[in-house]
């Protein structure tokens, strides 16, 4: 188990959903926690919501210098926990580039910002915690998931680089990789869903990841599986069960 009490965790995306769920468990368990997301509003109201201390800090993602001064405004930190995002479901025949860019550019582009932020000073310190959050999506290119699968597998590959760089450095680095969650994101879907999870569960898994010695998690277990899987799957064969008719 990780020790939590006295601990300072920058939660990246928490004023709703799994990071709202996830900072509220972090908070139980004795952290302090600092909430950002782009609404003051949301932030306040998830910010009383907390057990423990806690405080808001505004910032977007999308804005180098909101993100620069966020960093600033820190101080030291133990961890740094990043779950913004934003989703639409989008065909390639029906590309918006707006919604497109706007998902490369917060869930992915935006990871690297904020983890870039921060990092630096956890390198200097020889100690820290990082935590992405990738997705089910991201492990082999989906229909309909123009934007979001792309994004979320480049924060994938962020979390795997940055593992192979920092082991024995000090600095934990850990990926957790969730399915369907029932958020207003997933509000969006007009598909089926299967193993939707509510936040908090999905909070839960994340939680025992970040208390475990393991890089990767993938969740729902058996649900995971099936994208796991089929990255050892010929082109010919995954296209033919994947792809639009």
């Amino acid at each position: 188990m990780r020790e939590w009490k006295g601990r300072r965790y920058w939660l990246v995306g928490a004023s709703e959903g799994l990071g709202l769920a996830l900072a509220q468990m972090l908070s139980r368990a004795g952290a302090e926690v600092i909430l950002s997301a782009r609404s003051a509003d949301r932030l306040a109201e998830a910010v009383a919501m907390m057990p423990g201390k806690a405080s808001a800090l505004p910032c977007d993602v999308a804005d180098a210098a909101s993100v620069k001064a966020a960093a600033a405004a820190l101080g030291d930190i133990d961890g740094v926990v990043y779950l913004a995002g934003v989703y639409w479901p989008i065909k390639a025949q029906e590309w918006n580039a707006e919604q497109v860019e706007a998902m490369c550019d917060i869930n992915f582009t935006g990871c690297a910002r904020a983890i870039g932020a921060v990092l630096p000073g956890m390198v200097e310190r020889g100690r820290g915690h990082v935590v992405i959050t990738g997705s089910l999506s991201g492990f082999r290119g989906l229909p309909g998931a123009i934007g979001y699968a792309a994004s979320k597998a480049g924060t994938m590959a962020l979390a795997e680089s940055m593992y192979c760089d920092l082991r024995g450095s000090g600095i934990d680095v850990q990926v957790a990789n969730p399915g369907f969650i029932r958020t207003r994101l997933t509000q969006k879907n007009d598909f089926s869903m299967p193993f939707l999870m509510e936040p908090e569960a999905a909070a839960r898994e994340m939680f025992e990841h970040m208390n475990s010695d393991s890089f990767k998690r993938s969740f729902p277990m058996m649900f995971s599986w099936l994208f796991r899987l089929s990255q050892f799957l010929p082109d010919w064969a995954y296209y033919r069960i994947f792809a639009s008719r």
